[in-house]
């Protein structure tokens, strides 16, 4: 699902859950809410990597895969999963707490793309250069929200030369929020800040070689999150479905993380507590 941010912080898309399974669910059917134009998450070729991961979710389970599409705006939730047409969202916050969520099944960041040629080699939000460089970012909402990279940039200052680019954007293109990593490769911006599965899986697209670097000072401006853990979300109450999905999700570590790798998606550890475990 697409990052988006608001006032809550940071949120994929828009999720609320029901508290009941959805009455009437065939047993023998694994029903999956998605957006049919989201690559790298989702698409109605079922080519994106949730859409991969729900196959092998619905394989495991002994179930058939069926699809209730509907565009991650506003009213996505409400028209899905709160209606009962569809049981699990493969993708949210793992802090997200208007769904029952599973154990996180992977853990990215935002993330630097430039063009290969400049050498920019960019990794921090408090790189001078950057009030010189053209920078692009998406924005999410009618209301165009700003994601936690143009909130840093606007706390130094540096307005001035950040263009936006609306996640949404038209829908009748394939792959709206393309159209930013698009920007960096036909030189319109010379660097964009964006969510790491979208940026890696477009950069992997692009003619012109890309370079995507992890943003590794998002700590210094709190109280934006610029790491996130990403997990299936279920209706609030559906423990069974939540506990078979935490099941498969614990047997199948490895082979999720070759899917997601296999999106260009930027992959990194969960963060270490006081005890040495992952937060």
């Amino acid at each position: 699902m697409r990052l988006r941010t608001d006032r809550a912080g940071v949120v994929l898309a828009v999720v609320i859950g029901l508290a009941t399974t959805a009455a009437g669910a065939a047993d023998d059917e694994f029903r999956v809410c998605a957006d049919p134009n989201n690559l790298p998450f989702s698409n109605g070729a079922e080519a994106g990597f949730e859409n991969k991961l729900a196959a092998m979710v619905a394989d495991n389970l002994g179930k058939q895969i069926s699809y209730t599409w509907w565009a991650q705006r506003r009213g996505f939730i409400r028209n899905t999963l709160k209606a009962g047409k569809c049981d699990v969202v493969m993708g949210v916050p793992s802090t997200y707490d208007l769904v029952e969520t599973t154990n996180p099944y992977y853990r990215s960041s935002y993330v630097f793309v430039t063009r290969r040629d400049q050498h920019l080699d960019l990794a921090s939000l408090i790189d001078p250069r950057l009030r010189q460089l053209t920078i692009g970012v998406h924005l999410i909402g009618n209301d165009g929200n700003n994601p936690p990279p143009a909130q840093a940039l606007g706390q130094q200052g540096i307005v001035d030369n950040v263009r936006g680019y609306s996640i949404y954007g038209d829908y009748r293109q394939a792959d709206p929020p393309a159209r930013l990593i698009e920007a960096v490769e036909n030189g319109e911006i010379d660097v964009a800040a964006a969510w790491g599965p979208l940026a890696g899986y477009f950069a992997s697209l692009s003619k012109v070689p890309l370079t995507v670097t992890r943003i590794r000072d998002g700590e210094r401006f709190p109280p934006q999150q610029f790491q996130f853990a990403i997990s299936m979300g279920v209706r609030k109450g559906d423990h069974a479905l939540r506990d078979q999905l935490n099941a498969f999700i614990d047997a199948h570590r490895s082979e999720i993380t070759s899917l997601l790798r296999s999106y260009g998606v930027p992959l990194v550890d969960p963060p270490v507590t006081a005890s040495g475990g992952p937060e």
